[in-house]
């Protein structure tokens, strides 16, 4: 997200929405998942969660509206700050604090953008990444883009935030002075809890179902909105599940 703080101003990103800022908030394009993601996350936020936005309803235009996270979302070149050991801590802990949350959220009438995938242990976020993160300089601040949450395992989540940010993917490859992917991954499983993450071998295998499923979704979006520039994204996912 950026900092500037004028009316109407674009934010980053934005390769599903269309993303503005005004003031305080953020105004994202609405569809019939709406209501369930701004009940899902004043359900969090009522946990105790607090590093999600606060759903604020939906604008004049029908856009959702949401309150805006003060910091800096991941952009390329890919900030320091991504391979931070802190980061991979923060996230680890944030994203159980999120699933913790979800458990006993009604699931009655619940529409999702994205299937769900069994078991349902939690709600995944689906597109946890640096990307949808905020930081302020000094750790992490919270999550972004809850739009593509729906039911699934928790290691569903964990696959796609390990590879982001343990450097399997191949636009966003760790520097090699730090440490190799498999301890990032160690890293990032620890700080999650080992009472409820999976193995690393699950954890990467996770990841290439991940990535082609994301690969197949990615090609239907092209398809149907003309997007296709995406086509390169869906290429990258299909390379990178090959070399896992």
């Amino acid at each position: 997200m950026g900092t500037g703080d004028e009316i109407g101003s674009d934010l980053t990103g934005g390769n599903v929405n269309e993303v503005v800022r005004v003031g305080d908030t953020v105004r994202r394009t609405a569809g019939p998942w709406t209501p369930t993601i701004h009940a899902l996350l004043a359900w969090v936020r009522a946990q105790g969660v607090q590093g999600v936005p606060t759903p604020l309803g939906v604008d004049d235009q029908g856009r959702e509206v949401l309150s805006y996270l003060a910091g800096e979302t991941a952009g390329w070149p890919v900030p320091a700050w991504v391979w931070e050991s802190g980061t991979a801590r923060d996230a680890g802990k944030l994203l159980r604090s999120w699933h913790d949350a979800t458990q006993n959220f009604c699931l009655t009438r619940a529409v999702w953008r994205m299937p769900a995938h069994e078991p349902a242990e939690v709600i995944c976020l689906n597109d946890v990444a640096p990307y949808n993160m905020v930081h302020d300089g000094e750790q992490l601040v919270g999550f972004i883009d809850m739009d593509m949450a729906s039911p699934g395992p928790r290691g569903w989540d964990l696959a796609y935030l390990a590879y982001r940010i343990c450097g399997w993917c191949e636009d966003m490859p760790a520097p090699t002075d730090g440490p190799p992917p498999e301890a990032r991954l160690t890293h990032l499983l620890d700080s999650y809890g080992a009472d409820a993450a999976p193995s690393a071998s699950d954890a990467r295998s996770a990841m290439r179902q991940r990535l082609h499923e994301l690969a197949a979704w990615t090609e239907e979006h092209a398809r149907t909105t003309g997007a296709h520039h995406l086509l390169e994204h869906a290429a990258m996912y299909r390379r990178d599940a090959a070399r896992l």
